[in-house]
């Protein structure tokens, strides 16, 4: 992975002008990068009540949802109604709200891996944009594959924030230079093709199905297994961590659907989550599928669909899908 000479977000931004709905992506990631700003300077500062308590509340999503979660919410909602954008779709909201005028349709996950934050592992924002359309619904705007995302990317917020970006044309990365109160260019993205480790969730094996149970015994016998060479396993158990550690240096990772009935679908939404994730990883040159399809062929089928995900090498991914035909 190799970066070009150092380039403000600003200017990166700045090139679109020429493109369909150039400058309103343009001020809308831009208008992202100032709440995720205000959101990592939070969290920095532990200064959201209750931070760390389990809280009793459930997002629409059933997930159970933090006072930061709220908070991330709010924060990403005031943004994109200072934007073009028309349609505000996210986790912590049951249905879609309007947010103002604009060609723009946003979906966000406002803080993936809340539930880490006590533990001080990254956590992170999860955001894709579409064009609005003129849908009379506004739920109709999302119930499009993933192949018409004109944007998508995500915010890291750890040691440094970044942001992880791509407007179709290759995924770069761009790191927050607190004195400078910008973001600068800081990598561009290339997955390595051939995998050396891979990420699940080992603990769920027990449900997991056939062709997942032998993909990775495969994985663990090494060099005197079927794939005659050995594997690392990381797994930090948040998928912006997870993402950005494969968009780094290669590798799979694995949500799969399993026997448990809330996990039948899969774990992640499709929407705001995967769909970001895999726009990201097919743009640094990796694939992205449901364990079998292709992701981004898709269409979700409501705003908090779920879907199990792979992502990662493109080889691995597609040796993954050999295991996994016939699975229902």
């Amino acid at each position: 992975m190799s970066a070009p000479a150092m380039q403000s977000l600003a200017a990166h931004l700045d090139a679109l002008a020429a493109k369909p709905l150039g400058p309103e992506l343009a001020r809308t990631v831009a208008a992202l990068t100032r709440a995720a700003v205000t959101v990592h300077a939070t969290i920095r500062a532990g200064t959201v009540p209750d931070l760390t308590a389990t809280d009793t509340a459930a997002n629409a999503s059933g997930e159970t949802q933090k006072p930061l979660d709220v908070f991330a919410d709010e924060t990403f909602l005031a943004a994109a109604r200072t934007a073009p954008v028309s349609v505000y779709g996210s986790e912590e909201q049951e249905l879609p709200v309007p947010s103002g005028d604009g060609p723009l349709a946003m979906a966000i996950d406002p803080l993936d891996g809340s539930s880490n934050i006590e533990t001080n592992i990254a956590v992170g924002t999860i955001f894709s944009l579409f064009a609005a359309g003129d849908a009379p619904d506004p739920a109709e705007v999302f119930r499009r594959s993933g192949t018409e995302q004109l944007a998508a990317g995500f915010f890291i917020y750890g040691a440094q924030l970044l942001l992880v970006l791509t407007f179709g044309a290759g995924t770069d990365v761009f790191i927050h230079d607190p004195q400078a109160d910008e973001f600068r260019h800081h990598a561009r993205c290339t997955i390595p093709a051939r995998a050396g480790e891979y990420s699940v969730n080992a603990a769920n094996r027990r449900h997991w199905p056939t062709g997942m149970l032998a993909y990775v015994d495969g994985l663990e016998q090494g060099a005197e297994g079927p794939r005659q060479r050995d594997f690392g396993m990381r797994y930090a158990g948040s998928l912006v961590a997870d993402g950005y550690r494969i968009l780094q240096r290669g590798g799979i990772f694995i949500y799969p659907a399993d026997a448990r009935k809330a996990y039948a679908r899969g774990r992640l939404r499709q929407l705001y989550e995967a769909n970001p994730i895999a726009f990201c990883i097919e743009q640094a040159g990796g694939a992205a599928t449901d364990t079998r399809r292709r992701l981004l062929d898709l269409p979700p089928t409501t705003l908090h669909a779920k879907v199990p995900l792979a992502f990662g090498s493109r080889d691995e991914v597609e040796v993954l899908a050999t295991y996994m035909q016939g699975e229902s």
